[in-house]
C-alpha cells in the first residue's frame, strides 16, 4: 500500500500559496511519504508547474496530478507539459487526467461537454501516441487530426491514471491508462465497481495490473470529535456532490456524501479504515488532511498531529 498526501494551494496570495506547497512537499519528502498529490484546482496554480518546481527540491517522493482536465489544452500541448515537468523532477511524475466535470468545463470555460467518455479516449490516443516521442505523432480519429512532429519525448516511462468513475470511463483507463485516480468512492464502490471493471479492461488490452487511487479525507482525533470531523469534511468539500459524475459513484457504494468517507478517530481506527481500502483492491492512498478546530492555531495543531500520524502509518503499513 502506497501512502501519499495532498499538496493544495487552497488559502492565500500567490507568494504564501507557493511558500506553503514548497515546505509541505520538504516535509512529504521528509517524512518517507511515497507520493504527493497536487490538485488542479479552476481557479489556482498550474499543477503542473507546480510538480516541476517541486521535483526540483526533492530526489524521491513521487509527485501526481489529480487530476488536469484534458479539455482545458490540446493533447500535443499537455504531452509537452509533462515531459517537461516529468524531466525536471527527475522522472518523478504520475499524469493524472480526466474529462473534469459540466460545471468546469461547461459553465467555466465555455466548451462542449457533450461526450466526455469519447473525447476521452480520442485525446488519450493521440497522447499515448505522444509518449512513443520523439518522433512524429500521426494520429485522427472522431475529435482529433494530428500531424505533429515532437523533438521532445519522456525522460523515462511516465505513468498516465485517468480519473474514471462509471463503467465506460473505468473500460477506458483500463485498455488506455496505468490506472485510475478516485474522489468520493468508498470500499464497496472501489471493490465491487472500481477494481473489477478496470481490471478487466487492462487484462483485455494486455496491460499489467492498474493502480487505484482512493483519495480519502483523514482526521486525527478522539472518538468524540468524529462527527465534528465528518460535519466539516461536509461543509468544505461538499461542492464536489453537485456533479452527477460524483453521485454516481456514491450510488455504487454505501457512502451518501464525502463526510462518511471521511477518516476519522484515533491512529488505530484510521489505520483499520486503510486496511478496508487496500483490502478492497486501493493501491495507492491519497490523503486530504481534513484538521478541525475553533481557530487558526487548533487548526495548525490539528494539521501536525495528522500528518505526523500519517507519516507514521505510512512506514508501518508499507
Amino acid at each position: 500500500m502506497r501512502i501519499g498526501v495532498m499538496i493544495g494551494p487552497e488559502k492565500g496570495d500567490a507568494t504564501r500559496k507557493l511558500t506553503r506547497m514548497l515546505a509541505d512537499i520538504d516535509w512529504a519528502e521528509s517524512a518517507g511519504l511515497d507520493t504527493a498529490w497536487i490538485p488542479q484546482l479552476p481557479s489556482d496554480f498550474d499543477a503542473l508547474i507546480t510538480i516541476a518546481l517541486m521535483g526540483m527540491r526533492t530526489t524521491r517522493i513521487e509527485l501526481g496530478t489529480a487530476v488536469v482536465p484534458l479539455q482545458a489544452q490540446h493533447p500535443i500541448t499537455l504531452a509537452r507539459q509533462a515531459f517537461s515537468a516529468h524531466t525536471a523532477a527527475g522522472g518523478r511524475l504520475v499524469l493524472g487526467v480526466g474529462p473534469s466535470h459540466h460545471w468546469i468545463v461547461r459553465d467555466m470555460l465555455g466548451l462542449p461537454y457533450d461526450k466526455p467518455a469519447a473525447y476521452t479516449r480520442d485525446y488519450l490516443e493521440v497522447f499515448n501516441a505522444a509518449l512513443a516521442a520523439p518522433g512524429p505523432v500521426d494520429v485522427e480519429n472522431d475529435t482529433f487530426t494530428v500531424h505533429n512532429p515532437l523533438d521532445l519525448g519522456p525522460a523515462s516511462p511516465l505513468p498516465v491514471l485517468l480519473a474514471a468513475l462509471g463503467p465506460v470511463m473505468l473500460r477506458i483507463a483500463g485498455e488506455q491508462a496505468d490506472g485510475t485516480v478516485l474522489w468520493m468512492a468508498d470500499e464497496r464502490a472501489i471493490a465491487d465497481h472500481v477494481v473489477p471493471k478496470i481490471t478487466k479492461a487492462a487484462a483485455d488490452a494486455g496491460r499489467p495490473a492498474p493502480r487505484v487511487v482512493a483519495g480519502l479525507p483523514v482526521c486525527l482525533c478522539r472518538p468524540s470529535e468524529v462527527d465534528e470531523a465528518k460535519t466539516r469534511a461536509n461543509r468544505i468539500l461538499a461542492e464536489a456532490e453537485t456533479s452527477p459524475n460524483y453521485q454516481r459513484l456514491l450510488d455504487m457504494g454505501d457512502a451518501q456524501n464525502v463526510g462518511d468517507i471521511c477518516i476519522a478517530g484515533d491512529e488505530e481506527q484510521i489505520a483499520a479504515q486503510l486496511r478496508r481500502y487496500a483490502a478492497a483492491g486501493a493501491t495507492d492512498m491519497s490523503v486530504r488532511l481534513l484538521p478541525i478546530g475553533d481557530t487558526l492555531d487548533e487548526l495548525r495543531e490539528s494539521k501536525r498531529r495528522t500528518r505526523e500520524m500519517i507519516a507514521t502509518l505510512a512506514a508501518e503499513l508499507r
